[in-house]
């Protein structure tokens, strides 16, 4: 993949990203949700690109891919019965560029998308985030007392370089209790009855 020029990154602004998602009716165990796209990723048209970004380690390490995937590799996830979206589809330089309107427009979306796919578990990468796309200011990391439509809901750290206070050890750990709460629901086909514990 070749890395974009400082002229690419700047065409890249404001464009949009496909969503990397499995055909109607196909199983999705767990549908990432993003923030929105940055200026590498909306250049290559592959989420999570950025050198830096922890998505795609924490991703393998986690146990959800049994090799570390490339960007580039995104169409591979539906096979594993994972997705991408993004709260915002609109590409900028950084996340808080978004305006709170473009994160609770963001946030309906997401709910149609939800309901249309009914992926068993919906993942957003972004506590922040998600506090002002949904109205829900005492959020934390992790699984959530509310489902979200048909999904279960967890929060992620957002896996950005720039989130400091999340080393990849750590991230990889929080993806793995998803994929363990992800496991578990396919395993009983129906939905735990505790989302503390299971996504």
């Amino acid at each position: 993949m070749r890395r974009p020029t400082k002229a690419d990154l700047e065409a890249a602004r404001d464009r949009l990203l496909p969503d990397v998602l499995p055909p109607d009716g196909a199983p999705l165990r767990v549908l990432f949700s993003g923030i929105n796209p940055g200026l590498y990723s909306a250049a290559t048209g592959h989420h999570f690109a950025r050198p830096g970004n922890r998505f795609w380690p924490a991703l393998h390490r986690s146990g959800f891919t049994d090799r570390l995937l490339h960007p580039s590799e995104q169409d591979l996830l539906p096979g594993h019965g994972l997705g991408i979206t993004n709260l915002a589809p609109r590409a900028t330089a950084r996340a808080d560029e978004l305006t709170g309107a473009e994160l609770r427009d963001g946030g309906r979306r997401l709910a149609e998308l939800v309901e249309r796919h009914r992926p068993a578990c919906l993942a957003v990468c972004g506590v922040t985030a998600y506090r002002t796309a949904f109205g829900r200011p005492d959020a934390r990391i992790g699984p959530q007392d509310e489902a979200f439509g048909p999904a279960r809901l967890w929060i992620l750290p957002n896996p950005s370089g720039l989130n400091a206070s999340w080393q990849l050890d750590r991230l990889a750990a929080e993806f793995a209790r998803l994929r363990e709460a992800a496991d578990a629901l396919r395993t009983s086909g129906r939905a735990p009855r505790s989302p503390r514990t299971s996504c």
